[in-house]
C-alpha cells in the first residue's frame, strides 16, 4: 500500500498528514506511526442480515479520533465509537449500539482496517448494518488501497503482555501468550461435518498476510444451522454470493472454496476484528479453540484489562 503524505479536505475534516519523529515510550513495547486514508472512498452493497440497502463511506480522520461508526440514516446522525464498552451484542456477528442507535456486522471490516494499520476513521452507514459484500474483508482492503494512507503527526502506542492470559468455556479456548509479534493460531473443530473436521491456520497479522491469506475468506456456515434463521426471516441477504453454505457435506457454492481451509481462515478475519475493539494495538500471540463472537468479545475484556493493568 502506498503511503501518501497530503492534504486531506473534506466536508468538516481538514488536517496536514506528516510523517512524524516517533519517540520511545517507556510503558509499551513499542510505537508505531498513526494511519488514517489519504482520502474518501465509499461501496454499496446488503447487509446480510438486515438484506436492507446501504453504502459505507471511510473519511479520512484526524489523530486521536479512532475508529468510529456513523449511521447516517438516523436522526442526528449518530456516532457508535468501535469499543468493546459499545457491543451490544454477537448473534452470529458483532452489533455496536449507544443509546437505542446499533449498527451490525462490524467485524469484517475493523478486521482488515486492524490488519492495515488504520487508527483513526470515520465511517459513515446509510443502514442498520455494514454490506457484507462477498461475505469477507476483500472489498474493504480494496477500499483502503484506492484511498492509499496518510500518516498522521502522532504515534500510538504497541502494548504487550509479560505473561500469558487465558478465557475457558466448555470447549471453547482462548490464550494469549508473550510475543513480539501479533500472531494468531486458530483450531476448527466440527466433529460431526465430514468435510470440515477439523482445520488450523496461523498467521502473523500485518497488511501483506492480512490481504493475501486473510482477506478473501468468506463467512461460512452448516446448512442446518442458518435454516432456523431463514425460516424466521433472520437473514434476508444471505445467498451463495456472500456466504459459503455446506449441506449434506457439499459445499454449495458453485465456484467451491477458495482455499481448501477457507473456513478456519474466515474464523480469523473475526477474531482480528473482534480482538480490534479492545481500541489500542498490542502483540501477542493468540491461541484459539472454537471461539465465536461471544468468546472473543469476552476475551478481548481480559485482554484489554490485563494489558491496563499491566501498564499502570
Amino acid at each position: 500500500m502506498k503511503i501518501k503524505p497530503t492534504h486531506v479536505r473534506g466536508d468538516s475534516l481538514s488536517f496536514p498528514c506528516d510523517i512524524s519523529i516517533v519517540k520511545e515510550s517507556l510503558s509499551c513495547v513499542r510505537v508505531k506511526q498513526a494511519f488514517t486514508l489519504a482520502t474518501q472512498v465509499s461501496r454499496k452493497g446488503i447487509g446480510l442480515f438486515s438484506g436492507t440497502q446501504a453504502e459505507i463511506c471511510f473519511l479520512p480522520a484526524p489523530e486521536g479520533h479512532g475508529i468510529i461508526f456513523q449511521r447516517m440514516d438516523v436522526m442526528g446522525e449518530p456516532l457508535l465509537p468501535a469499543q468493546l464498552k459499545n457491543v451490544q451484542g454477537t448473534p452470529r456477528c458483532t452489533i455496536l449500539g449507544n443509546q437505542g442507535v446499533s449498527i451490525q456486522t462490524v467485524e469484517h471490516v475493523l478486521a482488515a482496517l486492524a490488519a492495515c494499520g488504520i487508527d483513526n476513521l470515520l465511517i459513515q452507514v446509510t443502514g442498520p448494518e455494514v454490506p457484507v459484500f462477498d461475505g469477507s474483508s476483500k472489498v474493504f482492503v480494496e477500499m483502503i488501497e484506492e484511498a492509499g494512507l496518510c500518516a498522521l503527526n502522532d504515534s500510538v502506542p504497541v502494548y504487550g503482555i509479560s505473561k500469558p492470559l487465558y478465557w475457558s468455556v466448555g470447549d471453547v479456548h482462548i490464550v494469549a501468550i508473550p510475543s513480539d509479534e501479533y500472531r494468531i493460531s486458530y483450531t476448527l473443530h466440527y466433529p460431526h461435518s465430514k468435510l470440515l473436521k477439523a482445520q488450523f491456520f496461523t498467521v502473523q497479522v500485518n497488511a501483506e498476510t492480512f490481504k493475501k491469506d486473510i482477506a478473501p475468506c468468506r463467512t461460512f456456515s452448516l446448512y442446518e444451522e442458518i435454516l432456523p434463521f431463514i425460516e424466521k426471516g433472520l437473514l434476508k441477504g444471505g445467498s451463495l454470493e456472500n456466504a459459503v453454505i455446506i449441506k449434506n457435506d457439499e459445499v454449495m457454492n458453485p465456484e467451491g472454496l477458495r482455499f481448501p481451509d477457507e473456513m478456519v481462515r474466515h474464523k480469523i478475519v473475526d477474531m482480528i476484528g473482534d480482538l480490534s475493539l479492545i481500541g489500542f494495538p498490542f502483540l501477542a500471540h493468540i491461541i484459539a479453540i472454537r471461539s465465536g463472537h461471544f468468546a472473543n468479545n469476552a476475551f478481548a475484556k481480559e485482554l484489554q484489562n490485563h494489558i491496563k493493568m499491566e501498564i499502570s
